[in-house]
């Protein structure tokens, strides 16, 4: 069975609800259709993170996100 590899990043606002929703849609596909599965693995990766470490993401994050099949990714920015 093949196993697809996605990073989700939430980011901010509506975004980690968005995408929280969205993986639910799809691990539902995967059940039903049976040929595959997913292994989600979750970043914090957004305005938050930025306040607390002053960086978007750590300095290796494009290389963390390179063994990924796919990036699901919501809205990141904050007002302030």
């Amino acid at each position: 069975m093949r196993t697809h590899r996605i990073a989700a990043i939430g980011g901010d606002g509506i975004g980690p609800e968005v995408i929280a929703a969205g993986l639910q849609a799809l691990e539902v596909c995967a059940e039903r259709d049976g040929g595959f599965r997913l292994d989600i693995k979750a970043f914090d990766w957004g305005s938050d993170y930025y306040r607390r470490h002053g960086v978007m993401m750590p300095a290796d994050g494009a290389d963390q996100l390179r063994v990924f099949d796919a990036i699901y990714f919501g809205a990141v920015g904050a007002p302030d």
